[in-house]
């Protein structure tokens, strides 16, 4: 039977515990958002504005430690990566045109 390193295990479950954290976090938002929306309609641009901007920053942020940490990436890391960036880019100019109109 092949033994399964702490390190390795510790990694995996932190990554989970992530994942649900922010997914979690994503909904609880989603929830308060829809609960308000009448009382914040005004804000909602400038709150989907800051909130891409600091996905933004923090999925850089979050890629820059990893390389720098020298950790492997797998392809489909890569392309999930690279695939938000495409949204947040077509995101921008749908807001940007909504903002022109």
């Amino acid at each position: 039977m092949k033994q399964v390193e702490p390190a390795a295990t510790s990694n995996s479950r932190l990554k989970r515990a992530e994942l649900a954290s922010s997914f979690g976090a994503g909904l609880l938002g989603f929830g308060l958002g829809a609960m308000a929306a009448s009382y914040i309609a005004d804000l909602a641009l400038y709150v989907v504005i800051t909130g891409a901007l600091m996905h933004g920053w923090g999925m850089y942020d979050k890629h820059a430690t990893e390389r720098d940490l020298g950790r492997p990436e797998a392809v489909w890391m890569k392309a999930l990566y690279w695939s938000c960036w495409l949204i947040l880019a077509g995101l921008a100019v749908v807001l940007g045109l909504r903002l022109l109109s």
